[in-house]
């Protein structure tokens, strides 16, 4: 009978090994290079898992992952009054990573909704300082300033806010209207100080162009020749002739002197 005793206790010890074999590796954890994992031995911290193989002790220690990755957090688009009472809806984009897993899980529940949270109080209340122009012209700088307003807000969560970028500013249809005409009268204004340059500049040349052509012998009745040329080019039926003052004036003197002539006879 003893043989049959020790064959039924070989037997029954075989599904509690593998049973004891299970709980033991079900504390097997692995950490990915990119979390970090938060202890809990019986509801309280005791330590941080790095990144590679861990193991707790099963039914007394629990683990909590955090993924330390850069996060984005979109910001929705908000109705902001400027200083200079314009509405605009701005909308936006923070950028953040958990520094501190500890201070992650035990500091705050959801740090990804408070980051979003505290993102739209501080758009609100930069862009709220500021007039329209600025807005327009200092993205940059207005997310820099919100950056820093919520990077102090959130550090005492292991949170770090890496950056906050705005994506899009949308005015009301009238100042988009008000702001096209401004930039139409600006460019018009732009177009006739070049245009005056330009015939300042033209003046000036004709005026070089005058005096040395005054000033040479003959050169005066070359341009006239010139210009007959070109304009003999033309297929036109009509020909301006232009003459010198001198010649009519020449021309002039002749008639006069042929008058008196004819009234002497």
């Amino acid at each position: 009978m003893a043989p049959e005793i020790d064959l039924g206790l070989g037997t029954c010890m075989i599904p509690l090994l593998i049973i004891v074999g299970v709980f033991l590796l079900s504390g097997i954890r692995v950490v990915y290079e990119y979390q970090r994992a938060i202890v809990f031995t019986l509801g309280k911290f005791s330590g941080v898992f790095n990144p590679g193989l861990n193991y707790v002790i099963p039914l007394i220690q629990t683990t909590r992952i955090v993924d330390i990755r850069i996060k984005t957090v979109d910001i929705p688009k908000q109705e902001v009054m400027t200083k200079d009472n314009v509405p605009v809806s701005v909308n936006a984009v923070v950028y953040f990573r958990i520094e501190d897993p500890k201070a992650a899980v035990l500091e705050i529940e959801d740090y990804t909704y408070a980051v979003a949270q505290y993102g739209q109080t501080a758009l609100r209340d930069v862009i709220g300082n500021k007039e329209l122009d600025f807005v327009l012209t200092e993205r940059d700088q207005i997310a820099d300033e919100i950056q820093a307003i919520v990077d102090k807000e959130t550090s005492r969560w292991g949170v770090d806010i890496t950056a906050i970028k705005i994506q899009d500013i949308e005015l009301p249809a009238d100042m988009k209207r008000a702001m096209a005409r401004q930039a139409e009268a600006e460019r018009e204004r732009r177009a006739t100080i070049i245009m005056a340059e330009g015939e300042l500049k033209a003046s000036e040349n004709l005026s070089k162009a005058a005096e040395r052509l005054a000033s040479t012998k003959g050169a005066l009745h070359l341009r006239t020749l010139q210009t007959l040329s070109d304009v003999s080019a033309d297929q036109s039926n009509t020909i301006v002739v232009l003459l010198p003052i001198e010649m009519m004036r020449a021309i002039e003197g002749f008639a006069a002197s042929k008058d008196e002539s004819a009234k002497k006879k």
